[in-house]
């Protein structure tokens, strides 16, 4: 592991590394019915399975691993385990809390297993994997009940005991880093943060990447053309919550295509003592809910913030498939990457 932490590290001082894009854009290409999403094990249950895209690491590997290498072989650097529900609370939906560390520890084989194969192929551009921690379907923050605002729909100390199952699960199948992403309420990333640090403890872990540790990436997600997370943060007061841990990148993701998270990647690149991350929707959706920014038009948004020096690592979410990687790669690979700021005083 520590190997491997290291090589991320050489290869961010190097260049621009490429996040993979979306899985489930990719999924629906697949046409997938509800028996593809069973198997022995999961016949029984009741309720529907259609859509538990991440049931798919048990029940079709095949497509999970077809996925990774088409984003590999598109040029990505890394790329993300299908985990982004795999939690106890995420699973609860479908009756199938019991099987969360499962989920994690198959998906992460799967990722690695591909991303071995081709870092044996290309010794010179090592591919690694992040475990995906999604925001669960609950807020710690706010109340799902517009009568009750005191109600929360979950605690605290219930995220961290799903978080750290997913985590042990995650670390079990072979991450190279941990990626908390999409997050729509600093609390619910500060229990993934304390999930972490507290398995990290059990496991002698060290938190420094520097030191041989598990990286951790953060991701945010701004809302709206306010500017600020679901709960409420703007995207420094987001920075400055999570700045007490040793983060390998902070970065954002999700529900905004590049051109609207302009202003708010710009804070992160003036503030930011870790590396910066972004990987944006294919534009904003249409009135189908379907992303139509082709590869070319995003890569040309992004490429105004790799000419502004903003950016260590870039990928894509919604509506991203590994053309638009292939893209973002070709750009990226004519930019330096970010230099860190030091916090000082005055910051």
């Amino acid at each position: 592991m520590e190997r491997r932490t290291d090589l991320l590290l050489q290869q961010l001082q190097k260049r621009i590394l490429i996040l993979d894009g979306a899985m489930g854009t990719m999924i629906q290409r697949y046409g997938l019915q509800e028996e593809d999403f069973r198997n022995q094990e999961l016949a029984a249950v009741k309720k529907s399975l259609k859509g538990n895209n991440d049931l798919l690491s048990l029940t079709r590997p095949g497509i999970i691993k077809d996925i990774h290498k088409a984003y590999f072989e598109a040029g990505a650097d890394i790329v993300e385990t299908n985990t982004f529900s795999s939690t106890s609370i995420a699973q609860e939906d479908y009756g199938l809390s019991e099987i969360a560390y499962k989920l994690n520890f198959e998906s992460a084989k799967i990722a690695r297993e591909v991303a071995d194969d081709f870092s044996s192929r290309e010794p010179d551009k090592p591919r690694f994997v992040a475990g995906a921690i999604g925001p669960t379907n609950r807020t710690a923050s706010l109340s799902p009940d517009v009568n009750d605002p005191g109600f929360r729909a979950v605690s605290f100390d219930q995220l961290v005991a799903a978080y750290s199952e997913q985590i042990e699960g995650l670390l079990d199948g072979g991450v190279d880093l941990l990626l908390v992403e999409t997050v729509f309420d600093t609390l619910n990333a500060k229990a993934a943060i304390f999930a972490i640090q507290e398995v990290y403890e059990k496991r002698n872990i060290p938190l420094e990447p520097s030191e041989g540790g598990v990286p951790i990436m953060v991701s945010g997600t701004i809302t709206d053309a306010s500017g600020r997370t679901l709960s409420g943060q703007t995207t420094e007061a987001f920075l400055i919550s999570i700045s007490h841990v040793p983060l390998l990148s902070i970065g954002l993701n999700c529900a905004l295509g590049a051109a609207e998270l302009r202003p708010y990647l710009k804070v992160l690149s003036d503030k930011s003592p870790f590396n910066v991350s972004v990987y944006p929707n294919a534009g904003l959706p249409n009135e189908f809910g379907e992303y139509d920014q082709g590869p070319e038009e995003m890569s040309e948004e992004v490429t105004l913030f790799l000419k502004q020096g903003w950016l260590n690592i870039v990928g894509g979410c919604c509506g991203t498939t590994p053309e638009h990687i292939a893209a973002l790669a070709k750009s990226a690979s004519n930019f330096p990457p970010r230099i860190k700021q030091a916090l000082t005083q005055e910051d």
